[in-house]
């Protein structure tokens, strides 16, 4: 089976599982960016209630007449600040307020006054790691009166918070990674994936079958880079149909034609035969026409045998040779049909003398098919107006030739596809070959054909070829 016969990926290996995927590990990493700041700052506001609930026991052992409580007491004092020490500083005297009969032993001391950020994430972190030291803790009077407050914090009563919270934030950062990612899932899947997955679907079933106009995509009115692609989808799909088409068309065309081809050159070498009979008549009017009688079936016969050459695209390479131009035109417009009552002036402007290297015979039938073509768009009911003249100059090593008619110009369809065979007619029941195989020929020989202007006053087409060497 080959690659695009296979079927889609399954989900879990497709475009949206992975958008899931990764929405949800961005908004884990957001929350953990998150959680780093706010598990510092936790561990901030619990060690500064504490040295809260220190000053407010402390207040509660001032009250009383001689600054002695009882045991008791004390140590409920202590137990609801939940400290195992208190100590007053005021005025750089260190006065022991409140403590238990074993003072424990300090395993580190902390600063809360002008603590930075940094500091205290990487203590909170420690605090994580640790959780069993006993840690005593500095801090101002919360009414910001003159002194200070020492406390003496178990950190497994911090330790155990801090966990607590930290359980909390991961529970709700999992709840709000995978609410965002649903959500954006499902955005992202009506926005992005079903669009694209019914591209597609039309690519895979068009090159399946180019032919079913039901594999064709249908045109969005989406303004962003999906309904865009869309739609240049589906303009590409409508040319590529009709290549198809036109591709059928010509390979039909071309057995058709083999197939008279045969016959055709038997009726020819009969005529060739009876032309040649016709030199023996001493008519003078038949000695006239005879020579050009039999020119005309000799280049039948050879365009007989190399009918299938455009649609083979292998038409025989140029056999340069020194050409006269002024002449060849002559016999081009002769056998291109130039009406015989005058309607249709002939005006060769091309100065004596002047060659070109080119293969005569393919020049022949370039000039020949332009002016058959402008003789058809003059038409036969000019009364007298139509005209066709050729000029030519030399420019350089390159000599260019204008051919023009005083016609009414080509229709814009064919104007669309100029110089493209079986669309770029200019008349009804055309084909547009003339101008493919002049096109074809021209630049064969190194040179170029164009139309320089097509309107009501008539039609001027443009020919650029090599001169005769020097």
């Amino acid at each position: 089976m080959r690659d695009g016969e296979k079927k889609s990926p399954l989900w879990s290996r497709g475009l949206s599982a992975r958008l899931l995927v990764l929405t949800a590990a961005f908004v884990m990493l957001s929350e953990v960016l998150i959680y780093v700041p706010s598990i510092a700052r936790f561990r901030l506001t619990f060690l500064e209630n504490r040295i809260a609930d220190a000053h407010l026991a402390s207040l509660a052992l001032k009250a009383t007449p001689d600054n002695m409580i009882s045991k008791p007491l004390e140590l409920e004092l202590l137990a609801n600040a939940m400290v195992r020490g208190i100590v007053l500083k005021r005025r750089e005297a260190r006065i022991m307020m409140l403590m238990e009969d074993m003072p424990p032993k300090v395993d580190a001391v902390y600063d809360l006054r002008g603590a930075m950020a940094p500091q205290l994430i990487y203590d909170a972190f420690v605090t994580l790691a640790q959780g069993r030291r006993m840690l005593r803790v500095h801090g101002n009077f919360p009414d910001h009166s003159e002194g200070s407050l020492e406390v003496i914090v178990d950190e497994a009563q911090l330790h155990a918070a801090m966990i607590d919270y930290s359980t909390n934030i991961v529970k709700l950062s999992l709840v709000i990674s995978l609410l965002t990612a649903g959500l954006v899932f499902l955005s992202l899947q009506l926005l992005l994936v079903a669009p694209m997955r019914r591209i597609t679907a039309s690519m895979v079933a068009f090159r399946k079958a180019p032919e079913n106009a039901t594999a064709m995509i249908t045109e969005s009115k989406r303004g962003d880079e999906i309904g865009t692609a869309q739609r240049e989808l589906r303009h590409m799909q409508d040319d590529l149909r009709a290549a198809l088409a036109q591709r059928a068309h010509l390979a039909a065309l071309g057995e058709a034609v083999s197939k008279i081809n045969h016959d055709l050159r038997n009726i020819l070498a009969t005529a060739q035969l009876v032309s040649d009979r016709l030199g023996d008549v001493q008519d003078p009017t038949v000695r006239q026409v005879a020579p050009r009688l039999m020119r005309s079936i000799d280049r039948a016969i050879k365009l007989c045998s190399q009918s299938l050459s455009f649609g083979r695209a292998d038409e025989a390479a140029p056999n340069p040779e020194t050409v006269a131009l002024r002449e060849l035109a002559e016999d081009a417009v002769a056998y291109a049909g130039l009406p015989g009552d005058g309607a249709i002036t002939w005006r060769n402007d091309v100065p004596p003398g002047l060659s070109l290297h080119a293969d005569r015979e393919q020049i022949f039938r370039v000039l020949m098919n332009l002016a058959r073509n402008a003789i058809q768009a003059m038409g036969p009911d000019r009364n007298g107006g139509g005209e066709l003249a050729i000029k030519a100059e030399t420019a350089g090593s390159n000599v260019i030739i204008e051919f023009s008619d005083n016609g009414p110009g080509l229709p814009d369809k064919a104007l669309a596809h100029l110089f493209e065979a079986f669309t770029g007619s200019a008349r009804a029941g055309g084909t547009g070959l003339g101008l493919a195989i002049a096109k074809e020929l021209v630049v064969a020989h190194g040179g170029e054909l164009s139309l320089l202007k097509s309107d009501g006053a008539g039609t001027v087409f443009r020919i650029e070829l090599p001169g005769a060497p020097q």
